[in-house]
Formats: C-alpha cells, structure tokens, sequence
C-alpha cells in the first residue's frame, strides 16, 4: 500500500496545520540562547474511523441546501439533531474542522463526485452521502493517497465501505479535480471559495493567539521568566512581534498575546498542559475584566449563562481577593454539574455555585442572590464577528449552525430577530434584580439589531412598576492595573481584523440617587475594593459640603482627643448621598459638624442687662448674636461660629477680637468712687482682615473702649 517517504509533502516554513505533527524542538538555556527550531510537516494520512463519523454527523446537519430543481445529490433526512461522542478534545476539533471544509467545497465535492461518475452508486444510500463527501475532501486533501491511520478497536464498517469505494476510484476522482483546475485556471481549491471565505480565513491564518495567566496556579512574574528560559521575548506590541516573541495585552493585564504562528508549539509548553495559561478569545477577558472592576469586597456576580466554563474560571481567578460569590445559571444536568466542579476543582477554584435554573426563570427577589450587585450577560448571539470559528463553538458549547452563517457570509433575518428578541428579554429581566448596580453585556456579533439597539431599547423600555433608580450607559474600565487608557465611547467595539475578533460591549450603571443613604461601612467596603483604603478615614462628599454650615478651623480650644470622639460620632451618624465618594484623609478636622457641640451642655444663666449697643457699633457678626451670659470663664475652653443669615453663601471666616463696651458697675473702687470697667465680657468674632506680618488683626477700637484679653473664647447660643 502506497505510503513511503516518496510520499511525503515538501517541507514549508510558514505553513503549520492544527493537524500536522510537529518533530523534535531542540532549546538551549544557557546564556539565553536558543539553537533554531526544527519542524517537520509530515504527510496528511488520515484520521481515526470516529472523525469520520462525527464529521459526516456535523455536515449532515449543516450542508447547503439546494433548490429542488438543482439537487443532484441527495444527503438523506437531516431533521434529528446527531448524537456526537468525541474521545478526546483533538477529536471533538478536527471533527469539526473536516466539516467545515466539506462544507466550504461542497460544490466542488459534489462537481468531482457527479464528473467522474462516481456517483450516484446504488451500493451507498443516501443517508451515507455525507460520509462520502467529507472523505473525499480528506482523500483529496492527502493527494489521493491511502490512508495510514486506523483505529485500534475494531474499525466502523460504513467508514471501510466508503473507503475502499472512494481509493478504487481515486484516478477517476483526481482527473476531475484537474479537469475542474483547467477550467477555472486555479492553482489550489482555495480560489473556488468567494472572497469573503478567502478573507475570513486569512483574518483567522493571521489572528493572534490570546492566553490568560491563571494566577490560582502561577504568577505572572514567573510566567515571564518561564517563558525567557524557553526563548521567548517580551515586546511592546502585536507590531513588534517577530516569531518567538510575545506581548501583554493593552487593555488586560493579565492576558498574553503570541503570533498565530506558535500555536502548536505552545499548545505543547508544560504552561499549558499544567492549566497555568489558557487559550481563549480576547472578548471573553474584556468582559469579565469589566465585571470585576465594578465589584466592591463582598460584592457577589451572577453568570447569566454557562457558556464558556474558561469564563467562569477567569471570572473567579480575578475575584479571589474580593470575598465574592459566582452564580452560574442554567447548568440543567447533575452530569454537567459534576463536568464543572471536577473542572472547577482542578483549576483551583472555590468560589463558584451552580443553579439548575435559567436566567429568565430566576427572580428577582431570589434569596440566595441578594448579595449579587452586578450581572455578566453574555447572550447566544450570531457570533459573526468571531475569528476563528471552531474554537468559538468549542469554547462557547455553541452548535454548528455557527458554520453554516460564516461560510454564507450572513444570518437569515427570521434567525436574527429571534436572537435580538431573546436577548432583549434577558437584558429586560436583569434590570429587573432590584439589589443589582450593574449589567455587562457582551456579544461577538457585527449587528446593530444584537448590539446598540438592544441595549437602547432596553433603556427605553425601563421596568415597569420599579421605584428603583433606572440605569445608564457608562464606559467600560477593564483594569485597575492596566496601563491603557479609559475607554471614552460609551459603547465599547472592536471589528474583526487581523489582530482582533470581532466585540461588542456595554455596561449599563444604575444612577445615583442622591435621596439614597449609603452607610460608611459600604463607602469603605468599596474603597478596600478598588485597593484605596490603607486606613484612612474618607473625605467628606461634596454634597456634605454643601448641606452643613462652615465652622472654624481654628481648634486650639478642642483637646486631640474631643477630635477623635467627635469624628466617631459623625462616622456613627453621618450619611452620604454620592455612591462613588472616595476615601482620602480630611484636609481639615474643621469639617466636622459644629452642631454637635451645639447645645451639648446645659447650665443656668443668669441675665444682666448690658448698655444698649447701636447696630452700627457693631460688627456684622453680632447683629443676630443674643446677650452674654456671667458664665463666660466657666466655658472660655470652648468656640463657635455663627454662620451669617444675611448672607446665604459659605464663607471662610477668619478670628478677630471683638471687645464689647464696658459696662458701668455700681460698686466702688478703693481708691475711690470712680467707677470700674468690667471686663468679663468679650467675644471673638471672624473676619478676613490680615496684618502685613500675617498676623490676624483685631477690628479698631474707640478710645472709650479698653481691650482686655481674654484666654479663650466661651461659646453662643
């Protein structure tokens, strides 16, 4: 049987397929030097019979279909869905693969088939007719040579008819496939594909490869020096990439970009094998990055769907230190459940619960999701704008039916609407989570109907009956750490190209309630959060500023440990309004409230009656202040500041003495009966007058009027 190393395909450099095989990989540590790679692209020759089966499953379930005036060549009965069973994850891909490339080529299959007369054969029914196109792809694809690889258990009989059938006529089969080349002047099959196949495919040829950290099981430092060690090099960009060399992603600190090109040789790196880096499309980390920057300590997240499990591991790998809780919705089987928690388990997670029910079915006043205050929303959507689409479904358990839209280039319009519809109601039922203060909502698809106008609508629509505040658009922050800058369009979007997938993001943001009393404990919770709590007491909002009156800042007269009391009792009492206020240490103690100390002490006073001073005799100040008390020298340790009611505005006001007129006593002096000035009673008042030395400067006095001096003011009713 043909097969030798006659056989074998010349060697090419830049060309690696997901189902080649890669030879030796020699790496020298020392001195960081690296001895060239060797690679070696063996002869396609086959694949196991179990591919063959499950790829003829998958295309049965995904051909073209034709006018009935144009079939010519029959696929049987495609109305049940196909039971695949994948030994193992490389299996479950070229399946996959072999599906999607009989279907890109079915004309072509189909023209070879009907050319060389090959078909139709009254010894394969029609239900084997997807068989026999996905194995002459195959046949062709290795030159029309035999096939080398077999299973070890007993083979599948339809596979070994079809087989034996397709190589028996392997030189009929090849002298069509030429006569095709002739006709339509092509050097490979590839130019048989419309354009936008051909681009599609060279977009994903070129797409880099996007991995994440898992920091359960390694830190990035020494993922760094790992990676040295084996020959790679760190730059700055994807422009700067020159084969083993890699980058930190702008917008997410911890994924890793590396050239398309290294694909199997990292899939092969003990990083890999060993869970500690993770292959995954960029949008998935621009989601959950979002949904963790707006987590406070303690805050709990709802998975509003399975979808991905690599997400929900990322999700629960950037929580770790938040005390957070992961609900998963939507995981129906206790078989699929125990998938998770053994895979879970192995990554190190222990964050995570599972709920058997759907999003939709949840509701709002669940009990066991009164702590969750942010929702990740990522909807099955038509993902058209994904690069790669077999890792997408893979990763994304998301059917076929993915294979048929990009290959059309298009999503019928019945199908788009029904997804738009779904994803509203969902999107609608989120805002519905009355505890809930934000929703991210993330698709990988090119329309609008999936995208802005979903969202708008949503916003539009509201929740009927909801006191609750309703929600706006904000911009999207991926990272505390990251060293890109913040995204200022509200709605965040990336095209498909060839460095990127296609994405689409939005965070939608309750408003601020200014009515809404937050307590201090949440304002700090927020603040250990976002890592700006070392413990430091917040700084007061602005809306404080503007509710309480101005007061001193000039305490000499309060002991340090009157300022520490007094603080406790405000952080005990006082509320905010802003939900976003920041922690910082007070500029000033003098922002504590004064009318705390107002009123604080009770005593008996006993009035005299003073001369009649005009209100022209006066400062500003003292025109509403009401008469002194005797007790001035019990109470001289403490001030007050009066705040002007002439004037509404706020104003700094800064000390000055005040000396009131004396007032004529009755009793006689020893020297005589001259009478005597009493001087127990004075006031310190404010205003702004400096001296040129700085120095505060009392306001003038008549000459009828002797100051005394006070030791400290007392304070005013």
């Amino acid at each position: 049987m043909p097969g030798s190393k006659s056989n074998l395909v010349s060697l090419h450099e830049d060309v690696i397929n997901d189902t080649s095989d890669l030879s030796e990989m020699k790496i020298s540590d020392e001195k960081g030097s690296v001895e060239k790679r060797t690679m070696t692209l063996i002869e396609k020759n086959g694949y196991h019979d179990s591919v063959y089966i499950n790829a003829a499953k998958i295309f049965q379930g995904i051909h073209t279909e034709k006018c009935k005036d144009r079939i010519l060549v029959r696929y049987g009965d495609d109305s049940v869905s196909p039971l695949l069973t994948f030994k193992d994850e490389y299996s479950q891909r070229v399946s996959y693969e072999l599906a999607f490339n009989a279907l890109k080529y079915q004309d072509l299959l189909e023209e070879i088939l009907l050319d060389s007369c090959c078909y139709p054969c009254q010894s394969i029914p029609d239900d084997l007719t997807s068989l026999l196109v996905v194995m002459l792809y195959d046949l062709q694809d290795r030159k029309f040579q035999a096939r080398e690889i077999f299973d070890e258990g007993e083979p599948v009989a339809e596979v070994q008819k079809i087989e034996h059938y397709l190589y028996s006529s392997r030189t009929k089969l090849a002298a069509a496939l030429a006569r095709w080349r002739i006709k339509h002047d092509a050097l490979s099959i590839e130019y048989v594909l419309p354009e936008t196949i051909r681009k599609q495919q060279q977009r994903a040829s070129a797409l880099p490869l996007y991995v994440w950290i898992n920091t359960f099981k390694i830190s990035p430092q020494d993922v760094f020096r790992d990676l040295k060690k084996k020959g790679f090099t760190k730059v700055e960009t994807v422009s700067d990439f020159d084969h083993y060399t890699y980058c930190v992603d702008q917008h997410c600190h911890d994924v890793l970009v590396f050239p398309s090109s290294l694909k199997e040789e990292l899939l092969n790196l003990d990083l890999f094998a060993d869970c500690k880096l993770l292959l995954q499309d960029k949008s998935r980390s621009l989601a959950v990055h979002s949904a963790q920057a707006l987590l406070n300590t303690g805050d709990d997240i709802i998975v509003a769907h399975v979808g991905s499990h690599l997400t929900i591991v990322h999700m629960s790998v950037l929580t770790n230190h938040s005390m957070s809780r992961i609900f998963v919705c939507g995981v129906k089987s206790s078989a699929k459940a125990a998938e998770l928690r053994n895979l879970f388990s192995h990554m190190g997670c222990n964050d995570i619960e599972l709920l058997h029910e759907d999003f939709t079915e949840i509701g709002p006043t669940d009990p066991r999701l009164q702590k969750a205050k942010v929702i990740l929303l990522l909807p099955q959507c038509s993902g058209l704008g994904v690069g790669n689409p077999i890792d997408f479904i893979l990763n994304e358990h998301r059917d076929a039916g993915l294979l048929r839209d990009l290959f059309q280039g298009s999503v019928s319009e019945d199908k788009l609407c029904i997804l738009a519809e779904r994803q509203l109601n969902e999107l609608m039922h989120a805002m519905t989570f009355g505890k809930v203060q934000a929703i991210v909502y993330c698709t990988s698809s090119v329309y609008p109907e999936e995208n802005e106008l979903v969202v708008k609508k949503a916003l539009e629509a509201g929740v009927e009956g909801n006191k609750l505040q309703p929600y706006r658009l904000i911009p999207p922050v991926f990272s505390t750490c990251s060293n890109s800058k913040a995204p200022t369009e509200i709605f965040f979007k990336m095209e498909p190209s060839e460095i990127s997938s296609g994405c689409f993001l939005a965070i939608l943001a309750r408003e601020e309630d200014s009515s809404e009393n937050v307590s201090v404990k949440d304002i700090l919770a927020r603040a250990a959060a976002k890592g700006l709590l070392g413990g430091i007491v917040r700084e007061k909002s602005k809306e404080e500023e503007k509710k309480r009156p101005k007061v001193t800042q000039r305490r000499s007269s309060i002991t340090g440990r009157g300022i520490e009391l007094k603080i406790a009792e405000f952080l005990r009492h006082q509320t905010v309004s802003n939900i976003k206020a920041e922690v910082s240490v007070p500029k000033a103690v003098s922002n504590i409230q004064q009318k705390n100390v107002k009123k604080t002490h009770t005593y008996a006073q006993q009035k005299k009656s003073l001369n009649p001073v005009s209100d022209t005799a006066l400062p500003s100040v003292l025109k509403h202040t009401s008469h002194l008390s005797p007790m001035g020298k019990a109470y001289d340790r403490q001030t007050h500041a009066r705040k002007a009611r002439a004037e509404r505005k706020r104003v700094v006001l800064k000390p000055v003495e005040i000396v009131f007129p004396p007032v004529i006593t009755s009793y006689a002096s020893p020297q005589g009966n001259k009478p005597r000035t009493s001087t127990h009673h004075r006031f310190h008042g404010w205003t702004g007058a400096k001296g040129s030395s700085g120095r505060i400067l009392p306001p003038p006095q008549s000459k009828a009027l002797k100051p005394t001096v006070l030791g400290c003011p007392r304070p005013w009713l």
